[in-house]
């Protein structure tokens, strides 16, 4: 059944994640309050997550390590229970991550953590805790896993999901008997090596996947159409020297302003923009249910033109047009790995 959706976005902006917990597909990111994309005031920052919920997404996407970003959630949240009533905190979905350290991985530790995100967000349960773990090498992730599972159980955590895990590693924790609902990986038109492996794993057991890094930190958009390569100190934010390094790995610049200008074409003939082209490709790749999109709570945003991504459908012939621009790119899988492992180097 449907929640009841601002009138702003279609019922197809929605996405069953689990059987009590519906998403709107184009999550809110916010790894731009952590302070690696300039400053944030915070409370210009609060008082723009209504014009979100009110425009029909709904969906926060942040995590432990993203500055203030869980402190927001729970500001947020209050306002809104003394403006709307505790009713309309049935309306928001907020998923953060735990990303700890390697080390002992003792239930009081773990707890001690989940509670603190509890606090911070001013929740009696958390809707979704993604899991990162950064070295294989250290197996104590098995071990946290199951108290997470335990804390699910206890109702702490409605659903567990993991961040940045390889389809290897996803699948022994799938045989260990955890269960998770989703698995949060880089997936764009640049970044494709979720297809290799990954998507059919999770097809196959029920796990969806949640794509960050779509714009490749706003790359794919007109903003760099026709621009000439940007050197190093161009790349003013963490989004743009991070994606810019994956450009270079893909095709390198030239290959990327082919891309754009094939990605117009089409968001002409759609009256859409680049990056609604790029988001849509994804939207519609196998297992995936959402989109994670930055948003620069009160300095700019883009949910008018986000929206847009739910009016349109690319059809065979936008996706040979895009097709004939990747065959000629790098094979990111066998340059750096599967999903994550660009973590793990």
């Amino acid at each position: 059944m449907l929640i009841n959706t601002p009138a702003s976005l279609p019922p197809s902006s929605r996405f069953q994640l689990a059987p009590n917990l519906q998403i709107c597909c184009m999550l809110n990111g916010m790894w731009q309050v952590s302070g690696a994309h300039g400053s944030i005031d915070p409370e210009k920052a609060v008082e723009s997550m209504f014009t979100y919920l009110d425009a029909g997404f709904t969906t926060w996407d942040l995590a432990d390590h993203y500055g203030p970003a869980e402190d927001f959630i729970g500001e947020f949240r209050r306002r809104l229970a003394d403006r709307r009533g505790p009713d309309a905190l049935a309306g928001i979905q907020a998923f953060t991550k735990w990303v700890p350290n390697p080390g002992p991985m003792d239930r009081s530790w773990v707890d001690e953590n989940i509670n603190k995100s509890l606090r911070r967000m001013d929740v009696d349960s958390l809707d979704l805790l993604q899991f990162h773990w950064w070295d294989y090498n250290d197996e104590r992730y098995m071990e946290a896993m199951g108290h997470l599972g335990e804390l699910r159980d206890e109702g702490k955590i409605r659903h567990l999901g993991l961040t940045n895990f390889d389809t290897h590693h996803l699948q022994r924790i799938v045989d260990d008997g955890h269960q998770v609902v989703s698995n949060q990986v880089q997936y764009s038109l640049v970044d494709r090596r979720p297809e290799v492996q990954m998507a059919t794993y999770c097809q196959d057991q029920g796990i969806h996947l949640l794509a960050y890094g779509t714009l490749a930190g706003g790359l794919l958009s007109e903003k760099y159409l026709g621009q000439t390569e940007p050197g190093r100190t161009d790349l003013n934010t963490a989004s743009l020297s991070k994606y810019k390094q994956m450009v270079d790995a893909w095709g390198g610049w030239e290959l990327l302003q082919d891309l754009l200008l094939v990605l117009k074409s089409i968001a002409g003939r759609h009256r859409v923009s680049i990056a609604d082209v790029a988001i849509r490709y994804v939207l519609d790749r196998p297992a995936v249910a959402g989109v994670i999109v930055g948003v620069r709570l009160g300095v700019a945003d883009h949910r008018e033109d986000n929206a847009q991504v739910f009016g349109f459908e690319l059809g065979p012939e936008d996706l040979d047009k895009i097709k004939s621009v990747l065959s000629r790119s790098q094979d990111l899988y066998q340059i750096i790995g599967d999903c994550g492992d660009e973590y793990r180097r």
